[in-house]
Formats: C-alpha cells, structure tokens, sequence
C-alpha cells in the first residue's frame, strides 16, 4: 500500500484548507478531492457526503471566482466510487490507512472516462444534475 498520509492531521488540513477557501486555487488536485471525500464518508451517507462536498466545493470556486467549474456528475460519481471502495475495505482500518488505501486504487482520475463519454460528462446537464454513466454501469 502507498503512504501518502502519515496522519489524520494532515488529511484535516486538507479537508480545512477546502473548507475555508485557505488552500491556493491552484492547489486542490484529485488526490484532495478524494481525501475530502473519505473524510466526509466517514461519518456521513453518501448523499450528505454530497451536501458537504457540493457546498465546499460551490463556497471554494466562489471564493476564488471561478465561474463554470462545478459539475454534479463528477462529484457524485466519485463520492459513489470512493464510496464503493472504502465498503470492501476492513472496517477496522484507521482513517489514515483508509485514506492511503482509497488513493492507491483511485489516483487515476481518467477512470471517469471508463464510465462516461466526455460529450455527456461535459454537458450542461451533467454539470448542473446527475446524469448516469452512458458507458458502463455502476452496478
């Protein structure tokens, strides 16, 4: 297993960074996005997960006035999958050691590419609302 986290410090740092718009514009990758969403899966169904994320996410771009950004699809389809993984993990797995495990399988972020043609996932749609994989179930 990868060790990207050595800490739930640092994984909270991160998810606070997001939170209060102190993290660069420039500075929130995929792998942050993902470590926000085990933190927020940690104690939340997946559709409050998708509360906090939408908010944080929608607060953070405002913040930085970056207009056009957010798209629904692609952050419920990570919580889903991030959520999905951390299902087949042992439950008595630290957050560390589920955050590095989470990162290890999902860092790629062209997966979304498996699920979804990049006319749909771009669409206005799919930005504003849900809009299902047209490749490949998530079944």
């Amino acid at each position: 297993m990868i060790t990207t986290f050595f800490s739930e410090e640092e994984i909270e740092t991160i998810v606070r960074g997001l939170e209060t718009c102190s993290t660069p514009k420039t500075d929130f990758p995929h792998r942050s996005h993902l470590t926000v969403a085990v933190w927020y899966l940690r104690d939340s169904s997946v559709d409050e997960a998708l509360q906090k994320m939408r908010a944080s996410l929608l607060r953070f771009l405002d913040h930085y006035q970056i207009d056009g950004k957010y798209n629904e699809t692609i952050t419920r389809f990570w919580l889903l999958i991030v959520e999905r993984h951390l299902r087949e993990l042992d439950p008595g797995l630290s957050l560390v050691e589920r955050s590095n495990a989470v990162l290890e399988v999902l860092l790629n972020s062209r997966l979304l590419f498996e699920y979804y043609s990049p006319e749909l996932l771009w669409s206005e749609l799919a930005k504003r609302e849900w809009a299902p994989p047209d490749l490949q179930s998530l079944a």
